[in-house]
C-alpha cells in the first residue's frame, strides 16, 4: 500500500516595501524551505499606508518574474496597498486557501505604536481577519546583508506556527535586531511598548495661494518594562508580539457599564 502523501504547506508572501524589495526576496527564500510559495505584493513601495484599501480606482495584477532560487515561483505585482494584495489573493488569485500568510521582511522596525501605521502589519492583519495564520516580519534598521539573518528567524518562527497553529484572529508581529546571527540571544514573547511620536510640519510657501507641508517626527519610547518589544530588541533578542484586530478594550467594559447614562442628553 502506498502511503498517502500530505500536501506541502501553501504560503502567501507579501510586503509593503514593494515586490522588488530585498526583504521580500529573503522572506520568500525562507518560506520555500517550508512549503509551496506564492508571492503577491505591491508593485511600488507602500510604507506607512496602514490598512488602507483601494475603492475608487482600478487595481492591476501583473505577473512578475524572479530569478535565482526564486525562479519559477508564481508572483504577481499589484497596483494597490498591502491589504489590497491580501484581499485579492484570498478572493481571486490563489488556487486554494493558504496555510500561512507572511508579510515582510520590512525595511525598518514595526515596534510599539508604529504597528498602527504599518502596511507590513496590516497585510498580516487582513489575512488574520479571514482566519489564516499570519506573521509580520521587520528588520530593525538593518543593512542589506542582515536580511539573511532575519530570514533564518522567519524560517524558524514560520515552521513553529505551521506545526502548532495560532489562535484565530491572532497575528505575530516579529522584529529582528540588525546584528550578526551569533549576537542574537534568542526569541522572546513581548508586549507593545508605550511610545509616541512628537510631530511637527515644516511649512513651505509657494508662488500660488497653496502652502506645502512636510512631515517631521521624533519617536519617544515611554516604556521601561523589560518585556516591551523595544527593550527586547535593544537587548539583542528577536521580539514576537501577539496582536489582534479586535480593538475592544475588554478590561474597560465593566467600568463603563457602571456609568449612569440617564443624565446625559444630546
Amino acid at each position: 500500500m502506498t502511503a498517502i502523501q500530505r500536501k506541502r504547506p501553501y504560503i502567501l508572501v507579501t510586503n509593503d516595501d514593494g515586490i522588488d524589495a530585498p526583504g521580500l526576496t529573503a522572506l520568500a527564500k525562507a518560506m520555500l524551505q517550508l512549503g509551496e510559495v506564492v508571492i503577491i505584493a505591491p508593485r511600488e513601495e507602500q510604507s506607512a499606508v496602514g490598512h488602507a484599501i483601494t475603492l475608487r480606482t482600478e487595481m492591476r495584477a501583473v505577473p512578475y518574474r524572479f530569478g535565482g532560487s526564486l525562479a519559477g515561483v508564481r508572483a504577481m505585482a499589484i497596483d494597490g496597498t498591502p491589504a489590497d494584495c491580501v484581499k485579492l489573493a484570498l478572493n481571486r488569485l490563489l488556487e486554494r486557501r493558504p496555510d500561512l500568510v507572511v508579510s515582510g521582511i520590512n525595511r525598518g522596525s514595526n515596534l510599539a505604536v508604529n504597528v498602527m501605521y504599518s502596511g507590513t502589519v496590516s497585510a498580516a492583519t487582513e489575512s488574520s481577519i479571514r482566519g489564516v495564520d499570519s506573521l509580520a516580519f521587520s528588520l530593525v534598521e538593518g543593512e542589506a546583508g542582515d536580511y539573511d539573518v532575519a530570514g533564518r528567524y522567519a524560517h524558524v518562527i514560520g515552521h513553529k506556527v505551521l506545526r502548532s497553529r495560532l489562535p484565530r484572529g491572532l497575528v505575530l508581529n516579529v522584529n529582528i535586531p540588525p546584528v550578526p546571527l551569533d549576537d542574537i540571544h534568542g526569541i522572546r514573547v513581548t508586549c507593545l511598548a508605550r511610545a509616541r511620536w512628537e510631530e511637527s510640519f515644516i511649512e513651505e510657501p509657494t508662488v500660488s495661494d497653496q502652502i506645502r507641508f512636510w512631515y517631521k517626527g521624533e519617536f519617544f519610547n515611554l516604556d521601561d518594562r523589560p518585556n516591551s518589544d523595544i527593550r527586547t530588541v535593544e537587548s539583542g533578542y528577536v521580539s514576537v508580539t501577539p496582536i489582534q484586530h479586535d480593538l475592544t478594550a475588554h478590561g474597560c467594559i465593566d467600568v463603563l457599564s457602571t456609568w449612569s447614562w440617564d443624565d446625559v442628553s444630546p
